[in-house]
């Protein structure tokens, strides 16, 4: 019988992977004009926990995520404007900052399209 092929968790690069991309990935963020003044404010350390875990279970790694679902998550920021062009924008430096990491192309179009999923609840449609 063969081994279960491995989850993208694991073609990542596991915890230590999916943890320095979205270290990485923050700091685009944060300095990125499209999408930087949704992250006024927010406690960065408690956001990156956040998000650490979360990507981790989208991923098929631990399920060790316990903040609020994605339409209860960003409903107030789809009161300050948040909208499919920062979605897209989001999609586009997640895909950049894993390109930079050397993850393969075929492994960023499964985490796009991961993210592109919850683009619905994410913006409350």
């Amino acid at each position: 019988m063969s081994s279960p092929s491995p989850t993208l968790f694991e073609q990542l690069g596991g915890q230590a992977a999916v943890e320095a991309a979205v270290d990485n990935f923050y700091r685009k963020v944060l300095t990125d004009e499209r999408v930087s003044q949704f992250f006024d404010g927010v406690d960065m350390d408690r956001q990156r926990a956040k998000q650490k875990a979360f990507l981790g279970m989208a991923f098929g790694g631990p399920h060790n995520y316990s903040g609020k679902d994605m339409r209860n998550g960003h409903a107030h920021l789809v009161v300050r404007g948040l909208n499919d062009s920062h979605v897209d924008a989001i999609i586009e430096i997640l895909g950049a900052t894993l390109r930079e990491m050397g993850v393969a192309e075929n492994l960023i179009q499964q985490v796009a399209a991961i993210a592109e999923s919850t683009r619905n609840d994410v913006l409350g449609r």
